[in-house]
């Protein structure tokens, strides 16, 4: 019998699970050495703590399986605490060389966020600032009900447009069947342990109005 989904507020007792669901999204064991990949959970979590007003976590066989953040950008301020976790969580990643070289990709990649951002040429409200779920989770309903969720609280706090990033090593076509559109992609090649790995980046946005009646 499958056990029932709750979500509730994110605790910070849920942030080792998050970090796991965090390096199994972007296959950060692939990427790099396993202390470094660690690091680099920890540091991509603090980014997305800092950038919210809403955060979630799914549970289901008592388990996080899942993670929500959204932001409502009029009325985001970032606190003191979480502000100098981030700090620390980034000078941990760039005191060793591995740990400067994968923090370049994400330099690239906020980057690339900015001109997407940029071309899209919208003055959004809200933002889906971070959205995953743990692979052997998935295709049980769990991300249409935490996604739902968020765009619940956007009407409630009047927000009617929102976006978000995404890429293509995420489940991008879920956000089309919620009647997000493409706004904007760009491709950008990295060099990992010698390869090349393209990688295409999207905006997306939507209408609160047009979510929950599909």
């Amino acid at each position: 019998m499958q056990e029932e989904i709750m979500l509730r507020e994110m605790r910070d007792e849920d942030y080792e699970a998050i970090e796991e669901i965090i390096s199994e999204t972007w296959n950060y064991d692939q990427l790099t050495t396993p202390q470094a990949a660690r690091k680099m959970a920890k540091a991509y979590l603090y980014g997305c703590l800092a950038n919210q007003t809403y955060k979630q976590v799914a549970i289901c066989d008592k388990t996080v399986a899942g993670v929500i953040m959204g932001k409502n950008i009029r009325h985001h301020r970032c606190p003191l605490k979480i502000r100098l976790n981030k700090i620390r969580a980034v000078a941990g990643l760039l005191l060793d060389r591995e740990g400067r070289r994968v923090s370049s990709i994400f330099s690239a990649v906020n980057e690339i966020d900015g001109e997407l951002l940029k071309e899209s040429g919208k003055d959004y409200q809200g933002e889906v600032a971070f959205f995953a779920i743990r692979s052997k989770f998935r295709g049980r309903g769990l991300g249409k009900k935490m996604f739902c969720s968020l765009t619940d609280y956007f009407k409630a706090e009047g927000i009617n447009e929102f976006f978000l990033y995404t890429d293509t090593t995420c489940n991008y076509p879920f956000y089309e069947h919620q009647k997000m559109h493409r706004r904007a992609q760009r491709t950008h090649a990295f060099q990992i342990e010698g390869q090349e790995v393209p990688m295409t980046f999207f905006l997306y946005d939507g209408l609160c109005r047009e979510m929950g009646n599909n």
